[in-house]
């Protein structure tokens, strides 16, 4: 399983990077693993002010459907328009091309309460 040291990790098994006043949000290779074959990815909240672990979108796979969780306070800029047409870029390049959303970081603070990457093995037992 992949755990990529520049990303910031939530209990909820989303990722972000941050990038300046920006971050891109996915969820973990752990995360697409447990949900299998993802069908379908959906984000309503483009535009929109999302407070940190609110739901920003929902993410649906074969046998179930799960909230996506915002990992800071933020506002949705973009949604990947890759996922749309192939959502299983979430199973086969979580990290890369299967990243969710770009948003713009309303509290800095707020990264500061991620989980780091030896934190979030230890929360997956990795």
């Amino acid at each position: 399983m992949n755990f990529p040291e520049n990303l910031k990790y939530t209990k909820d098994h989303e990722w972000i990077r941050i990038e300046g006043n920006e971050a891109v949000i996915g969820i973990t290779d752990f995360a697409q693993k447990e949900l299998g074959d993802i069908v379908y990815v959906d984000v309503n909240t483009v535009g929109e002010s999302v407070d940190k672990e609110a739901v920003f979108g929902s993410v649906e796979a074969v046998k179930t459907v799960s909230d996506l969780f915002m990992p800071v306070k933020g506002k949705v800029l973009e949604v990947n328009a890759k996922i749309d047409a192939n959502p299983e870029l979430v199973n086969t390049d979580p990290y890369g091309e299967g990243w969710m959303i770009r948003c713009a970081i309303e509290n800095a603070a707020d990264v500061n309460s991620l989980l780091s990457v030896a934190d979030y093995k230890a929360l997956v037992g990795a």
